[in-house]
């Protein structure tokens, strides 16, 4: 008899739910989240099991790899913002979810998300980090810069507050609490810069040796930080079946629908990947600068819309020419740019 799993994972606990191919329910049980009690539960249906599917949270990392490492075939990761309940049902649980998932996979229509390999995932985990403390490092420069400029009616550069010292702006601020205000800043400022170089530096020294970060940065407005994080982030590109895929991961495509040429709805612009996302508007910021084809592009389009609308146009363009590259592991060339 073949069986199929379904575990509803929370932040305490997990609902596993196994059906027969038959949808007939053979097994569930609240547990909590403790990977060996876990794994002595579902041992008993070990050989039986054909698949097992789990929802796709932010916590799933432990259990997909514990139930891959302890050799169940066949382990999913479900997309749920891709899976739609039934329409009409009046209630919903824990139980209900687990099974609704195995049932998913019976039938073949389960949404599954990628399941990003092991030995790269703390990698870009760490990658995610320098993006997170370098959002806060630019906040607190910009409250610095603030302060200064509604005191003291100066505007000091993002360059020369990084060069600046504790007592050039002990001097600038002659009130203390606005000095402790700034200082704290500044500091912050400082030890984040710090904290980045040094995530910089492990992840480069990590990744350098890949062919496909040497060709992403043969892209004009890619560096290495962009380079880094496509590459991360992108992981195996072959999972994309066609570049409009890969587009659409990176927010490049457009939400709207219409239906006989009306507007019936949008919406849903932040499904795919927001880092993938940051990096090819940062890409089509540089590349516009540094390649000409590059900037007749955004003019051309900014003339017709806006800048907004000519940037997000170019990031797309960016990422099919990402999307190639990747995949056939050839560098750039200009010359085959269309539009």
């Amino acid at each position: 008899m073949q069986l199929y799993a379904g575990l509803d994972l929370h932040s305490r606990s997990t609902f596993v739910g196994i059906l027969d191919q038959d949808l007939n329910r053979v097994f569930k049980k609240r547990m909590p989240n403790d990977l060996q009690r876990i794994l002595a539960d579902l041992e008993p249906f070990k050989k039986q099991l054909k698949g097992l599917v789990v929802e796709s949270n932010y916590n799933w990392y432990w259990l997909v790899d514990g139930l891959m490492d302890a050799g169940f075939q066949n382990v999913c990761l479900a997309n749920p913002s891709a899976i739609k309940q039934y329409e009409g049902i009046k209630h919903t649980d824990d139980q209900h979810d687990a099974f609704f998932l195995a049932q998913l996979l019976i039938l073949g229509i389960l949404p599954q998300g990628y399941i990003y390999p092991k030995k790269d995932r703390a990698v870009r985990d760490l990658a995610r980090k320098r993006m997170f403390l370098t959002q806060h490092k630019t906040s607190n420069l910009v409250s610095l810069q603030s302060l200064v400029e509604r005191n003291c009616a100066i505007r000091l550069s993002a360059n020369r507050i990084r060069s600046l010292k504790v007592e050039e702006l002990e001097k600038l601020l002659s009130d203390k609490h606005l000095f402790f205000n700034a200082r704290a800043n500044l500091e912050t400022v400082q030890f984040l810069t710090g904290q980045i170089r040094q995530i910089e530096k492990a992840i480069v020294q990590q990744i350098k040796p890949r062919p496909s970060f040497e060709l992403l940065r043969t892209v004009p407005g890619i560096g290495p930080i962009l380079a880094m994080t496509i590459m991360l982030e992108a992981g195996d590109i072959r999972r994309f079946a066609k570049v409009g895929n890969f587009a659409s991961y990176c927010r490049g495509v457009s939400s709207q629908r219409f239906s006989a040429g009306k507007l019936k709805g949008s919406g849903n612009r932040k499904n795919g990947n927001r880092y993938l996302s940051w990096a090819f508007v940062e890409a089509a910021h540089m590349a516009r600068r540094f390649c000409d084809r590059f900037g007749r592009y955004y003019d051309r389009k900014a003339s017709q819309t806006n800048t907004c609308v000519a940037t997000k146009a170019l990031s797309n363009k960016l990422a099919r020419i990402c999307y190639y590259i990747l995949r056939d592991q050839v560098p750039f060339r200009e010359e085959l740019i269309h539009g």
